[in-house]
């Protein structure tokens, strides 16, 4: 039986929520995450120091992305915190200082999965990116050593490709370079 009188998170949760801890709202709850682990903050930081160069700066690459590590998004009535996040330029050319969060969804987003927060990545945050015509989405589990690409078609996801260890690999929509997927496990330990 639904509680139909349960209260719904809102934005004054967030900004309530303890600064040791990622607040976001899911289905109308806050969900509170404690800060990455090491693997977890390892994988995110050289990943984005991989992508940062050749697609927001255009050394070694096309450029016309704004890469962000954990953007606040406010997507209807959700509000989701992806490790990382890229919008085309032709999108979201520059950032406004309006708003402390962003209400455009992001090309790309990518969740770093940690034993935590997996299952909600997955379940939970996936539908929300679709729903929201988010196009890619990364999910990078660093403890597994996977990366694994997906496109949206329609209002579902595809898996483009599962890749393992220390494979060099051309992954949507960042294909224009070569990813050593070595780089983001280098500094973790198992």
């Amino acid at each position: 039986m639904v509680d139909s009188a349960r209260r719904r998170a809102t934005y004054e949760d967030i900004l309530a929520a303890p600064e040791h801890m990622v607040a976001e709202i899911i289905d109308g709850d806050l969900r509170l995450s404690p800060r990455p682990a090491k693997p977890h903050a390892a994988a995110a930081t050289a990943l984005g120091e991989e992508l940062g160069p050749p697609f927001k700066r255009g050394k070694g690459g096309p450029g016309g992305w704004i890469l962000l590590w954990e953007p606040e998004l406010h997507l209807g009535p959700e509000v989701l915190v992806p490790d990382l996040a890229g919008w085309r330029r032709e999108r979201m050319p520059s950032m406004s200082n309006e708003l402390p969060y962003f209400t455009l969804a992001p090309d790309w987003a990518c969740e770093v999965l940690s034993p935590s927060t997996a299952a909600s990545d997955r379940a939970q945050k996936l539908p929300i990116y679709a729903r929201e015509l988010v196009n890619h989405v990364w999910l990078v589990d660093p403890l597994q050593r996977t990366l694994e690409v997906l496109r949206r078609e329609g209002a579902r996801w595809v898996i483009i490709a599962v890749h393992r260890g220390d494979e060099r690999v051309r992954a949507e929509p960042f294909d224009a370079i070569e990813l050593d997927l070595a780089i983001l496990w280098a500094d973790v330990v198992l």
